[in-house]
């Protein structure tokens, strides 16, 4: 019997869920620097729209406590549809159960707050109800300590969800840098969001390659280097 998780993430096998990515929940989160954790959702975000990876959006109590979702997250969706919901387990509500069924892509690309309670039971009833493969993004997800992450995880893992990194979930899709109608796209998304990576690629332009500088206010991707 093949084993399906040993087939790479592509834009044409895989959906993504963002599951609370709100404030409130943002403020319990002690596992990750938030504003790390915020940098990596967007541009796991950012990731999705280059490839066109169905997403959906899901909130909780969001007037009651939670408060709105990253209104940068928004800023890449604009105009996407909210799914908000009571449950803390997503799976519990019909319409993310609907959206993701109607993505018909059974890798689902998680990232969520909190790891320990939405992530881990979403994850757990959409294998074991929904016959779904979970990728876990762990760096665009927190929990409530990082001991709560942690152990999160490895729940997770030993129950079949397969531990992802948004960086790792980028370029498993871009996979080949001959794909040069993405290239742009995810050179840009490095730059602004992989941190040491990015400035790298910076570097790489402006000293080894004698491109020409971004000038101050732009984010204009730099073209590629001739071969």
């Amino acid at each position: 019997m093949t084993n399906p998780k040993l087939d790479v993430l592509t834009p044409q096998n895989s959906q993504l869920i963002f599951i609370d990515h709100q404030p409130q929940m943002a403020f319990g989160v002690q596992s990750i620097d938030r504003q790390v954790l915020k940098n990596n959702v967007v541009g796991l975000a950012k990731a999705a729209r280059v490839f066109n990876i169905p997403t959906t959006l899901t909130t909780v109590e969001t007037t009651s406590f939670s408060g709105h979702t990253y209104p940068e997250l928004l800023d890449v969706f604009p105009g996407q549809p909210i799914l908000e919901r009571t449950s803390m387990n997503s799976w519990d509500d019909q319409k993310v159960r609907d959206a993701l069924a109607a993505n018909g892509r059974k890798k689902v690309v998680v990232a969520g707050l909190w790891t320990e309670v939405c992530n881990t039971t979403f994850a757990l009833c959409a294998m074991l109800e929904g016959d779904y493969e979970i990728y876990m993004v762990s760096d665009a997800s927190g929990g409530t300590s990082k001991e709560a992450h942690d152990m999160a995880m490895l729940r997770m893992v030993q129950a079949g969800v397969v531990p992802v990194t948004w960086q790792q979930v980028l370029l498993e899709w871009q996979r080949d840098w001959a794909r040069r109608e993405t290239y742009d796209a995810v050179i840009k998304i490095v730059t602004e969001h992989s941190g040491a990576y990015g400035m790298g690629v910076d570097y790489a332009y402006t000293m080894v390659h004698n491109a020409p500088a971004r000038a101050a206010g732009t984010h204009e991707v730099l073209a590629p280097v001739p071969a």
